[in-house]
């Protein structure tokens, strides 16, 4: 059994302990607000853009598609670009995107697949070493200590690029967690290259009664040679964002929990303290009483 002095240092410790997550879960919530904000303006941005993709291609000839959009012909190398964080603390949130890229692996290997993987954030690269880490072709920290931003997307959209130029990979799948409130954030798979753009009449818009049509110049294929690479790089600082907002709301649960689990542990080593300081108190009356009616 602990003595009365190894209780009171338990609870020094836990109650330092519980000060620490309850200021990091402040600081958590201060920056979710930012990551939400920034999480959430990107979206129409990214969806407007794979709309006018679409209509742009839609205005093409056969034969003239470029081959980021419609990749090499091939489906044997797959590239999976994995972002996760670079700090722990935050709960689930780097295990589950790990998980999703676990099981989509095991699946690309069952048909005979090649796959490779660049790995952004320190702690998905930690996770995956042990059972992936062949498969890594390149690690990337992201160093986003003063925030996310598109500088950071460029880099990562360059490299993939770059890879995909030198004929390293036919499929290229991103994976992130997409940010839906504090509590839930779902794990996303999604293609960039070839470039997964909806089909025109997808995106028409339901009032142009009138059907019109848009010349474009210069020639949409000259457009389109410009605007998916950015395209490209838009959906990873999105993805990059609703990564960064989900990896702060996932904290601010786990901290919130830590903090909650650190009252109720000195809740109960003071209850176990108490007891014991009290039995120590009777037996020393017993004692008093004891030699007393010795005497």
């Amino acid at each position: 059994m602990a003595s009365l002095k190894d209780l009171r240092n338990r609870i020094a410790s836990v109650k330092a302990t519980q000060k620490i997550t309850k200021a990091m879960q402040m600081v958590a919530a201060a920056k979710l607000r930012r990551a939400q904000d920034a999480a959430e303006a990107a979206r129409p941005y990214s969806e407007r853009m794979a709309s006018v993709l679409a209509n742009i291609a839609g205005a093409m000839e056969e034969g003239e598609a470029l081959p980021l959009m419609t990749g090499t012909g091939r489906d044997q190398t797959h590239l999976l670009v994995v972002f996760t964080s670079d700090r722990g603390l935050c709960g689930g949130f780097n295990g589950q995107i790990v998980r999703l890229v676990r099981e989509h692996v095991r699946r690309l290997e069952a048909d005979g697949k090649t796959v490779k993987i660049v790995s952004v954030g320190k702690k998905g690269t930690d996770l995956m070493r042990r059972d992936l880490g062949d498969k890594i072709v390149v690690r990337m920290d992201l160093n986003a200590g003063k925030g996310i931003g598109f500088g950071n997307a460029e880099i990562v959209a360059d490299t993939v690029m770059d890879l995909f130029a030198a004929g390293e990979f036919d499929v290229a799948t991103i994976f992130y967690s997409a940010f839906e409130n504090v509590i839930t954030q779902r794990p996303t798979a999604q293609r960039i290259i070839p470039a997964d753009v909806p089909t025109a009449a997808e995106n028409a818009a339901p009032t142009d009664a009138n059907n019109a049509l848009y010349e474009y110049e210069p020639e949409p294929e000259t457009i389109l040679a410009d605007l998916i690479p950015r395209n490209i790089k838009i959906q990873i600082f999105r993805a990059l964002l609703e990564n960064g907002a989900s990896e702060q709301g996932a904290r601010m649960s786990a901290m919130d929990n830590a903090t909650r689990n650190a009252g109720d542990m000195i809740n109960k080593l003071s209850i176990s303290y108490n007891r014991q300081r009290q039995a120590q108190i009777t037996t020393e009356l017993i004692e008093i009483i004891a030699g007393a009616e010795a005497l």
